[in-house]
């Protein structure tokens, strides 16, 4: 079963990575650099949310729209950096 988890998670982190990188026009990273914001930004995501109390609810419409949310944010803070 633990195979399939980090099928899943990376399924779900090139899905939100992809559409992150859409959404934010000039910071796609590739397939891989995608799958890694994505990823990142799930946990910043489920971590912001939970601090804040909020759910967006279960399932994986549910879980890409909360790592789609955190890539944007890794994508905020990764532009701000290169611009330093």
């Amino acid at each position: 079963m633990e195979g399939q988890g980090l099928l899943y998670a990376i399924i779900i982190g090139a899905i939100a990575g992809w559409l992150a990188g859409e959404i934010k026009r000039g910071f796609g990273f590739g397939l891989i650099g995608n799958i890694i914001v994505g990823i990142v930004g799930a946990l910043v995501g489920s971590w912001l949310f939970g601090a804040l109390g909020v759910s967006l609810g279960a399932g994986v419409i549910g879980q890409i729209i909360t790592a789609v949310i955190g890539a944007l944010v890794v994508l905020f803070i990764v532009g701000l950096i290169r611009r330093a």
